[in-house]
């Protein structure tokens, strides 16, 4: 079993990953009333206005979402994710919000970058921080609708909310923290919604039947050979989003521990790309 596979490997992440997340927040972005992306947004938001606990708050919004989550998305994927949201709402409470600098251009480029690595890191050895994240697994799995359309349009409402409520300068610093946050998980992590993974296996019924199990996306399978070998092989060819990557690892690793697997960007799909159960 690969280290990053193991349960406390995946926690140590996720605390880590999480604390970043929270000292960006309290640290960097709320000492000056600027705002992150997403849910975690809106969160810090209701924080401002009400002086209601952040992590409480953050909890709170995300909890329908994992509620539904568990109702359309893998178990394992889930537990994750409820993981990651406690930890990180704990964080939120135990730091207190302080003022590292005066200059708030500064806070915001790092703490933009921070927590572009902490969700970044969860994202690509964890699982996810909750939030859109939920959503944006849902929706991949059943429709072609653009998941970067969605997380565009919701942090457009975020940064309308900043500019209504807090004011415009703050809006356009809320503006620039989400663009360095996203720019920062796209180095971390990938920045491609949709990518091409190809599994070559000397196991390619096991993998397949794991796959079929694991992740609601057609594939295609041929036969090959080893070209060093000349052993017999299969490959598997499947589209996936970002979400489901390392799912599909996981389950081909599980399946076949020795067998190959390259994974390459997608700009386009044409075709039944989304599946339901």
């Amino acid at each position: 079993m690969r280290l990053q596979d193991h349960f406390i490997f995946k926690l140590l992440v996720t605390v880590i990953g999480s604390l970043i997340i929270a000292v960006s927040f309290n640290l960097f972005l709320l000492p000056h009333n600027v705002l992150s992306g997403g849910l975690s947004g809106a969160a810090l938001l209701i924080h401002l206005l009400t002086s209601w606990d952040t992590g409480l708050v953050n909890l709170l919004i995300n909890l329908p979402l994992l509620i539904l989550g568990f109702m359309n998305l893998p178990r394992q994927v889930m537990l994750q994710t409820i993981l990651s949201v406690s930890i990180i709402s704990i964080f939120l409470t135990l730091i207190p919000i302080t003022k590292i600098s005066s200059e708030p251009v500064v806070d915001v480029i790092f703490g933009g970058v921070l927590c572009g690595i902490g969700v970044g890191t969860i994202l690509k050895y964890s699982g996810t921080t909750g939030g859109m994240d939920i959503i944006a697994m849902i929706i991949s799995r059943q429709s072609n609708i653009s998941i970067g359309m969605i997380m565009t349009i919701l942090n457009g409402i975020v940064v309308l909310c900043s500019g209504f409520f807090l004011g415009w300068s703050n809006a356009l610093t809320t503006l620039l923290s989400i663009y360095i946050t996203g720019k920062a998980i796209d180095t971390i992590f990938t920045s491609h919604i949709k990518l091409t993974i190809n599994i070559v296996t000397s196991k390619g019924e096991a993998v397949r039947q794991a796959l079929i199990a694991s992740i609601t996306r057609g594939m295609t399978i041929s036969d090959s050979y080893g070209g060093y070998t000349g052993q017999p092989t299969q490959m598997i060819m499947m589209v996936l989003t970002r979400y489901e990557l390392q799912e599909a690892i996981r389950v081909a690793k599980e399946a076949d521990p020795d067998c190959f697997i390259n994974v390459y960007e997608t700009t386009e799909v044409h075709g039944q790309f989304a599946q339901s159960r």
